[in-house]
């Protein structure tokens, strides 16, 4: 410790208050993010502590403190990387992930752009008249090009037609950006979409109107849209007249996305690993990919999943995140769309409140996805419908006994009814599931079971007191550290938690505890109370 006390004075320092070495005196001068600070040494023991204010003057000034470093000042806005607020029309490099079902609302999305964040409005479950609407709404209070917003494009394998349609929906309004969600390989949807409008300025750049966001959790997936699309498929799209001779052109030079998101440990679908080697690894990906194509425009890597804190931003940015995406704490909101019901439970967690269960949209391939525990049957039963569908080949072969613990337990009507209710309902979004279905004992039996999992979210966004124990809330761990956070704050109960609040806490904490840990580098004993910062209300 002596050796690192003994510093070569870089210039000296002078101010009317003296530096901070108490730890109450260092935490709060790292509270001070938007001035610059010096590291300062005292002659008579060596200690280092921070000057904040005052003035630099040259070391050998008489009585001038000893400056062992020069700190500027930071801000929020200059976490992450300053391309994505420079591409994406932000103030910070913050964005708020497009829960389904509409849980982001359209006034979430807009309160976040507004903020200076970039919002994803939460279009999959939705029907194309509900997204369509959802658009209009947008544009209406947002605009087109340059605004920080868009929508989510899921990959639907029991629905493609219904992905089609929503990416010409896209493509069609000038959506122009679109976080791509649970793809495991390429369609021609999300190609259609990353490459359509592909010009070149006078200068011989590509200009890009259209930007996806690639939500990836594992590396072979995020190569897919780090590199160009097949070279077969881009000319099958042009066959079919979904893509110019001049856009697959350009297409074969550019990766299908330029924004990744690397989902951790998160809310809904997410294969649960920790953000440090998952990220780890796919920037090993993006490198490579990078080096091997000779990409001159960025690839951004994003962090995701378990950001419920300032540590947890803070960790990410020094990860390298581009930027980092919020969830779960985001459906706890105001202006989320889950009930308030749903938003109490959420208050409710701690990071072991949570579990997996089975995924409505990927039912029949047995994939899970994270969800609250705490007060909520939802998971266990919806387990025990997949159970169901891996035991037996058909609604009809279920033996009476088990099929009337289901009727009681789970479903509340009988299975024959159940169908009834989910035939109609497919009558009307897709009638060739109905047929498929009616030649198909198995795939009825899928429809059937999937059935309570769609409601089930639907239950839990609209209220539903009468099937509270049926709620499907996405949650992962990160609810349970922002609620332990947020304790005896402004942002502890449901109804002061709105989404500009939360951003801005989290980015401002962020800044402080970067702060901590570049004073802590240069030898400062920081306290522990220098990294706990706590919400307050942000202009």
């Amino acid at each position: 410790m002596s050796d690192v006390r003994q510093i070569s004075p870089v210039a000296g320092w002078t101010g009317s208050a003296p530096p901070a070495f108490t730890p109450d005196a260092l935490a709060a001068s790292a509270m001070r993010i938007r001035e610059g600070c010096f590291v300062v040494s005292d002659p008579a023991t060596g200690a280092l502590g921070v000057a904040n204010g005052g003035s630099q003057v040259t070391a050998d000034v008489p009585g001038a403190w000893p400056v062992a470093a020069v700190l500027p000042a930071m801000y929020p806005e200059w976490l992450g990387d300053r391309s994505f607020a420079e591409v994406h029309g932000t103030r910070f490099a913050y964005v708020t992930g497009a829960m389904a079902n509409g849980i982001a609302t359209t006034e979430l999305v807009i309160e976040a752009a507004r903020s200076g964040c970039l919002g994803f409005f939460g279009a999959a479950g939705l029907s194309y008249q509900q997204v369509e609407a959802a658009i209009d709404e947008l544009v209406g209070s947002l605009g087109h090009d340059g605004a920080p917003w868009g929508c989510n494009l899921i990959h639907s394998p029991n629905e493609p037609a219904l992905e089609e349609a929503v990416a010409d929906l896209y493509i069609a309004r000038g959506v122009r950006k679109v976080s791509a969600a649970a793809y495991m390989s390429l369609t021609p949807a999300i190609v259609r979409y990353a490459y359509s409008g592909l010009t070149v300025d006078a200068a011989g750049a590509v200009i890009r109107p259209n930007m996806v966001f690639a939500k990836v959790s594992r590396p072979e997936v995020a190569s897919h849209f780090m590199n160009p699309a097949p070279m077969a498929m881009l000319n099958k799209l042009v066959v079919t007249g979904k893509l110019t001779e001049r856009e697959a052109q350009l297409a074969a030079t550019l990766p299908v996305a330029e924004d990744f998101t690397i989902e951790a440990d998160s809310g809904g679908h997410t294969d649960n690993r920790p953000l440090g080697p998952l990220f780890s690894a796919i920037q090993a990906v993006r490198d490579s990919v990078m080096t091997d194509r000779g990409y001159q425009r960025p690839v951004r890597l994003g962090a995701a999943g378990g950001i419920g804190t300032p540590q947890a931003a803070a960790s990410a940015f020094a990860l390298g995140a581009s930027y980092i995406l919020t969830g779960t704490v985001n459906q706890a909101c105001v202006e989320s769309g889950l009930s308030v019901a749903g938003k109490e439970m959420l208050a409710a967690a701690d990071i072991a409140d949570v579990t997996m269960a089975p995924a409505a949209d990927m039912f029949e391939l047995g994939v899970e996805l994270q969800v609250l525990k705490r007060g909520t049957m939802f998971a266990p039963r919806a387990k025990r419908l997949y159970q169901l569908y891996r035991t037996y080949d058909s609604l009809d072969s279920i033996p009476a006994d088990v099929a009337a613990e289901v009727e009681r337990g789970v479903l509340q009507m009988s299975l024959d009814e159940c169908w009834l209710t989910t035939r109609a309902f497919w009558m009307d979004r897709d009638p060739q599931q109905v047929a498929q279905a009616e030649t198909d004992p198995r795939h009825k039996m899928a429809l059937t079971f999937r059935s309570y999992l769609g409601l089930s979210s639907r239950w839990a966004i609209e209220g539903d007191q009468n099937r509270r124990t049926d709620y499907q809330i996405w949650c992962g761990p990160a609810m349970g550290a922002f609620n332990a956070w947020t304790s005896g704050t402004f942002l502890a109960e449901p109804a002061g938690r709105t989404v500009a609040q939360v951003a801005k806490n989290l980015l401002e904490g962020a800044a402080v505890v970067t702060r901590s840990h570049q004073l802590r580098t240069y030898g400062v004993p920081m306290p522990a109370t220098a990294f706990d910062y706590r919400p307050r209300p942000l202009g």
